[in-house]
């Protein structure tokens, strides 16, 4: 679909800020690339960024200045937004929380202020659904939240920071009549990839409960476009392409997260054992469906 329509991705340096600047530009949108100061400048725009492209325009905005939002946004009619860690804070601790609640608020706000924001996509997490107390039970989708008092009991910071800033986030667009979606994406395949990645905390327990679930960059990134310019999409969207709920499937993980160089960790998954999904990303593939049928009668 070509479309001469203008949006903003922010923050456009991490790897699906940058997969949907390049799909994005790629179906005709002009594109404002908006990526966070770094104290040594835009290290590696060009190598993320198309940066030749006539209709791409990358922008200086941190999300804890309002006014540079919202420069970034003008004359904008939607809003690609994924929270990249600062750089003097890019750790997943308890004080991130309240980072990246902020940073969600000052950017709905900016998206109040704006007139011609038509629809903001907001990058969410599987961890703001999967932990609670019950673990065990029915099976898990978008009408499930994560408890606060349970990520801060076994520290799961990355989990109470997605949790609340996505809160903070639907609590300001219902307040303003913001028209918002969220992405709720699985633990994201990248090459560089690793074991510290905040996101597998807690790995063994969701691996048991049949909600380890991961996605591929090309997936989220087709999806978080998909919800944007498909009219009906609505409220919250779990996204992954893949469950990991049998021993093969962890070693090959623990296989790729840990260094070739270092042994295996003692086999803590039963050999012979699937555990059974407990979780579901239907309301998101019937959404692609219907969007990948109309896409092939529209061409």
């Amino acid at each position: 679909m070509a479309s001469s329509r203008t949006v903003c991705v922010m923050d456009a340096s991490g790897h699906l800020g940058s997969a949907l600047v390049h799909l994005l530009l790629h179906r005709g949108y002009t594109v404002h690339a908006a990526l966070q100061p770094h104290p040594n400048g835009f290290q590696s725009v060009e190598e993320l960024l198309p940066s030749s492209n006539k209709n791409l325009k990358i922008f200086d905005a941190d999300p804890f200045d309002y006014h540079s939002i919202t420069a970034a946004l003008k004359g904008c009619c939607g809003l690609f937004y994924s929270f990249q860690p600062p750089s003097d804070h890019s750790t997943y601790d308890e004080f991130m929380a309240e980072i990246e609640a902020r940073a969600a608020h000052n950017v709905l706000e900016a998206c109040a202020q704006t007139d011609t924001i038509e629809k903001v996509v907001f990058t969410s997490s599987v961890t703001t659904v999967i932990w609670n107390e019950s673990r065990t039970g029915s099976d898990l989708d978008e009408k499930n939240w994560t408890d606060i008092n349970f990520c801060k009991k076994f520290k799961l910071w990355h989990a109470l920071s997605k949790t609340l800033a996505e809160k903070s986030a639907w609590a300001l667009a219902m307040d303003r009549g913001i028209n918002m979606v969220t992405i709720n994406g699985g633990l994201l395949m990248t090459p560089d990839l690793t074991i510290t990645n905040p996101y597998l905390k807690g790995a063994a327990e969701m691996y048991e409960d049949g909600v380890f679930v991961t996605v591929d960059l090309r997936f989220i990134a087709d999806a978080h476009i998909c919800v944007f310019e498909d009219v009906s999409s609505y409220g919250r969207y779990l996204c992954f392409n893949h469950v990991i709920n049998c021993s093969r499937d962890a070693d090959k993980l623990a296989q790729m997260l840990l260094p070739s160089s270092d042994p295996l960790p003692p086999q803590s998954w039963e050999k012979a054992r699937i555990y059974q999904q407990r979780i579901s990303n239907k309301k998101l593939n019937n959404l692609m469906m219907e969007f990948e049928n109309d896409q092939l009668l529209s061409n």
